[in-house]
């Protein structure tokens, strides 16, 4: 029976959650139980502060009916997005917005777990004194490579030194005494997509593909991720390409399409366009700065600076290329290209659709979209986060742990989270 109530409960807190501003008359029909049962579990939820009534419904005739919406300040959550040379740590509502963030630049993923985390910590111990006074109800961080889910852990990261099967989720629970989740930040990012796009929010199957320091891919079904086997899934930046040849990549082998596609490889390059003279707008930018970010080559591209724009139309070409086997194997509903690369907006765009149309196979992709990411990079990962803890909070599974902490008093449940 404890079963059967939580999972009734899930149904008609998914349900709400999703479709603010419901009667229960509408609820009822949606979720599938008896009326009685929806009336008690909507009881329960309003009496433990997550569900409330914001108003009632436009008259009809009769007596109006009472609308049902979430109660997004009954508590908050934190999302952490740790990048290869950033972190950034938020606290967000229940409904996933954002309360306030926290951005650090030039940290070193290189450096170590124990020193990253530990950086991390103290970032969200700053935004827990910010939000005092509110529930802290979980936590959601993203790194950058593949994580086994179900343990949090890294995998398969050797341009991580140390993160190996690192006990990240673990670390997190003992130091905070909510739930931790641990995710790649690629599938965070896929999450925010659906969340501030309305047309990825729409479609059945995504593809969302990141562009950045590191090259990888999420695959979203009926709005929930696929993470494959040990979270594996969508790792492709280190897989060979016959355009890559024997350029050396970062993990130590040759050939990869990180490593003519990412970030880096963009550095690299249009450093090479700048010390040859190749590209006057980048020599001019390496003269004055003595480096040249990849977000460089794009402002160049934009003042139309020719090998600029050649090496991004070539880099986008390559991307599409790759990503025409994805799309011919997953067959999505939309193509979404985010990360650093999705800063040249039409530049790479134009380039990257082309190909991937040209290499479908015959059948094509008739309604396949194929966009640039619509949400801010700079916090697009923590709001992915906040999304993943919030679909984890509210599930059968995890939601004995949420009704416990909210029917605790305030000063009980937030003991710990002091420094």
């Amino acid at each position: 029976m404890a079963t059967e109530r939580y999972t009734g409960l899930a149904s008609v807190l998914e349900t709400i959650r999703w479709q603010d501003g419901i009667t229960q008359a509408s609820l009822t029909d949606q979720v599938g139980l008896g009326r009685s049962v929806v009336a008690e579990r909507v009881a329960e939820l309003e009496q433990i502060g997550l569900i409330h009534s914001p108003g009632r419904a436009p008259s009809t005739g009769g007596r109006t009916a009472k609308l049902l919406s979430l109660n997004a300040q009954a508590g908050y959550v934190i999302g952490v997005d740790i990048a290869s040379n950033e972190m950034v740590v938020s606290a967000s509502d229940l409904a996933g917005a954002l309360l306030g963030t926290r951005h650090r630049e030039l940290c070193d993923i290189s450096e170590g777990p124990t020193r990253i985390l530990g950086q991390v910590n103290t970032i969200i111990d700053d935004v827990i004194r910010e939000q005092s006074g509110n529930n802290l109800l979980g936590i959601g961080v993203g790194l950058s490579g593949p994580v086994n889910f179900d343990t949090g852990t890294p995998v398969g990261v050797p341009v991580m030194p140390g993160w190996e099967d690192y006990p990240v989720r673990e670390e997190f629970a003992a130091r905070w005494p909510v739930p931790a989740w641990v995710d790649n930040r690629v599938n965070l990012l896929a999450l925010a997509e659906i969340e501030s796009n309305p047309r990825a929010a729409k479609a059945k199957h995504l593809l969302y593909f990141g562009a950045g320091a590191g090259v990888g891919a999420a695959l979203i079904t009926d709005g929930r991720l696929y993470r494959g086997s040990h979270g594996l899934a969508g790792s492709i930046g280190h897989v060979a390409v016959p355009e890559a040849g024997v350029v050396a990549c970062r993990c130590g082998r040759t050939g990869c399409l990180e490593a003519v596609t990412s970030g880096w490889a963009i550095e690299r390059d249009g450093l090479m366009l700048a010390e040859t003279g190749r590209s006057p707008y980048l020599a001019e930018v390496l003269k004055e700065t003595g480096r040249v970010r990849a977000y460089d080559v794009t402002l160049a591209a934009e003042h139309e600076d020719a090998a600029a724009k050649e090496l991004l139309n070539r880099t986008a070409a390559l991307l599409g290329s790759s990503l025409a086997t994805l799309v011919s194997f997953f067959a999505p509903h939309m193509l979404v290209v985010g990360g650093g690369i999705a800063r040249a907006k039409d530049i790479v765009l134009k380039p990257i659709r082309q190909a991937v149309l040209e290499r479908l196979p015959s059948t094509g992709a008739p309604d396949l979209l194929v966009e640039l990411s619509a949400i801010d990079e700079q916090v697009g990962g923590v709001v992915g986060a906040a999304q993943l803890v919030l679909g984890e909070l509210f599930s059968k599974d995890n939601l004995p742990g949420l009704l416990e902490r909210l029917t605790q008093p305030l000063s009980q449940s937030n003991e710990g989270l002091s420094a």
